[in-house]
């Protein structure tokens, strides 16, 4: 039985109405195991189906679930560190970000809530490691994320197996370290960029 953190989830939501709810029963069914554990939904002007109302329903049924609306966002970089700052704000001691749609699996949280308990500062899913896959994703954006991380482990001497992945997971003091430090990338490499900070300039407790 894993020991239970004060853990939050940070999710971008925006266009997730057709997934919305088989990856809300996976996430609850998770929750119910490994509580306390509390996700926020972050929702930006980007989304423009029903998503927003979803999750808002959600969150007056369900109080572990947030709806954060964050207008002023103005890319997905800014909607994964307004949810940083929410969980910040809240105190929680751990902090995983992933992505809905079921691109990254629910079941995977608790083998992160493990490392990260273990005295871990960081925790980084792969997708080309045994036990790692990727699903619903064209040959040509697996194509660039190997490429990716080979050609970014070369050129910035990191030694990673995926340095493009969205499934990650921080002890506070780490995040409290980068939230409010200016990425160059606000997209697809904000992954890739962040990783590289913390190389360069490991969080010290």
């Amino acid at each position: 039985m894993l020991l239970k953190p004060n853990y939050a989830l940070v999710i971008p939501m925006a266009n997730e109405q057709e997934e919305f709810e088989p990856f809300v029963s996976l996430l609850t069914t998770v929750l119910n195991t490994y509580e306390p554990g509390t996700v926020y939904f972050v929702v930006d002007e980007v989304s423009k189906d029903n998503t927003l109302r979803l999750c808002r329903d959600l969150s007056e049924k369900d109080k572990r679930y947030v709806t954060v609306w964050a207008h002023e966002n103005k890319n997905v970089v800014d909607a994964y560190m307004r949810g940083y700052k929410e969980a910040l704000k809240n105190n929680h001691e751990i902090i995983i970000e992933m992505d809905a749609g079921l691109s990254h699996d629910p079941r995977a949280l608790p083998m992160f809530l493990r490392v990260l308990n273990e005295g871990n500062e960081c925790a980084f899913g792969s997708r080309f490691i045994n036990g790692g896959s990727i699903s619903a994703s064209s040959w040509k954006r697996t194509f660039l994320s190997k490429f990716g991380t080979i050609l970014s482990n070369m050129l910035l001497g990191t030694e990673m197996y995926d340095m493009t992945s969205g499934f990650q997971g921080f002890h506070a003091d780490v995040v409290e370290k980068f939230v409010n430090y200016e990425l160059l990338s606000k997209a697809h490499f904000y992954q890739t960029s962040l990783r590289l900070l913390l190389k360069t300039c490991p969080p010290t407790k």
